[in-house]
């Protein structure tokens, strides 16, 4: 039996902007065959969108939650969201 394909919309709060937290996520998601798109938010969020089997979506999740060096996530919110058009994982310019 295989996962069900789930998107999700991954907001992230603390010190996640100028660490390389975009970059991180782009390395996992692609380690992980993720769609999806991440990007910073001008209010010093990072957001991104994950598409793909859910034990590996939320895989991903975790490894969001723990960033890369240099980071802090002090909050996360998750919510379903639409399956992405585009193919791969990609960077999207700050909101």
């Amino acid at each position: 039996m295989t996962d069900e394909i789930i998107t999700m919309n991954i907001r992230i709060e603390g010190a996640v902007q100028g660490v390389g937290f975009r970059d991180f996520c782009i390395r996992e998601a692609n380690a992980r065959r993720l769609k999806g798109w991440v990007r910073n938010r001008s209010d010093g969020s990072l957001e991104a969108l994950a598409s793909g089997p859910r034990t590996v979506v939320e895989n991903f999740i975790t490894a969001c939650v723990g960033g890369p060096r240099g980071a802090r996530v002090t909050a996360f919110n998750l919510e379903p969201a639409a399956a992405p058009e585009s193919l791969g994982f990609t960077r999207r310019p700050t909101v």
